[in-house]
């Protein structure tokens, strides 16, 4: 048996698509076209990457993008302040400052002056206070689309046993409370987890975001299971260059899950695409529009 390979690229153009007809109806219908605001600090190579990568999605999408590229050196009170007037403009739905910030810029400090209703990155303490809660929010864009990927395979994950590995406030325990809207029943395993590899192999949905490449192997997973990769890990390949793998050993996973994300093509793709459902949603919401069903 082979696993079914969930197609992160094809199901995220197609989210994608159902958005820019959404932007074009809004604009058509309200004229509101959708804006968000790219923050950048320094010159971080992979966050340049990422920030491109958002940037074109936007375009097509057929929103407004409002990009900030600030030196490595600007003070934590010049950020706030460009943040300040972000939240003060209409033009603006969506506010993302891309981490991680350089290490004078409390990037708590950062991500708490961003107005709720604007963090498309759902990191702000009132989204993770509604979302923990039951109340509508702004919910992180990885976790997101981690459940957005499982539901390709099975729309209900109701009664499922879910493991999440990892518990970090950016997928780990988002994920764990977007699970448990889907009536999943659900496990937050870590580094201090007893039998890590005995508590994967209970688990109808796995999802590994512990940022070590190939750490979960093919004997962890119970034949059948949907897995989601959220790693992406640089490691040594063939004549001195570097390959990304994810946190599964997709070779071996590969023969046992009913169902996997590929490192890249799996994950990453849906990232971008709900940070774009983020942003329509918040514009929705800021105008007194009912948010639609894509």
């Amino acid at each position: 048996m082979t696993a079914r390979i969930i197609d992160g690229k094809s199901i995220a153009a197609d989210l994608r698509g159902k958005i820019a007809a959404e932007v074009a109806r809004l604009q058509a219908a309200h004229q509101l076209v959708p804006g968000i605001a790219v923050v950048q600090v320094g010159d971080n190579p992979a966050s340049s990457v990422y920030v491109k990568s958002k940037s074109k999605a936007v375009a097509d999408a057929g929103m407004r993008a409002f990009d900030h590229k600030l030196p490595e050196n600007v003070s934590e009170a010049e950020l706030l302040t460009l943040i300040g007037l972000l939240n003060a403009d209409p033009k603006v739905n969506g506010i993302l400052v891309q981490l991680p910030l350089p290490a004078h810029i409390d990037a708590q400090n950062v991500v708490a002056a961003i107005a709720a209703d604007k963090d498309v990155d759902g990191f702000h303490p009132l989204n993770a206070g509604r979302h923990a809660t039951g109340l509508p929010g702004l919910v992180p864009c990885t976790p997101l689309g981690c459940v957005l990927l499982a539901k390709t395979v099975l729309p209900l994950l109701a009664g499922l046993e879910a493991v999440v590995i990892g518990r970090s406030n950016i997928v780990g325990k988002p994920l764990v409370q977007l699970l448990l809207a889907e009536n999943a029943t659900v496990t937050v395993a870590h580094s201090k987890t007893r039998d890590l590899p005995g508590v994967c192999r209970r688990a109808d949905v796995l999802i590994a975001a512990i940022g070590r490449p190939e750490m979960v192997r093919g004997d962890w997973i119970k034949p059948g299971a949907i897995v989601i990769d959220v790693g992406i890990n640089r490691v040594p390949g063939e004549a001195g260059k570097s390959r990304i793998v994810g946190d599964v050993a997709f070779a071996e996973a590969e023969k046992i899950a009913g169902a996997i994300t590929p490192v890249p093509g799996g994950v990453g793709p849906m990232t971008i695409a709900c940070l774009l459902l983020n942003t329509l949603r918040a514009a929705c919401a800021q105008n007194g529009l009912s948010f639609p069903a894509l």
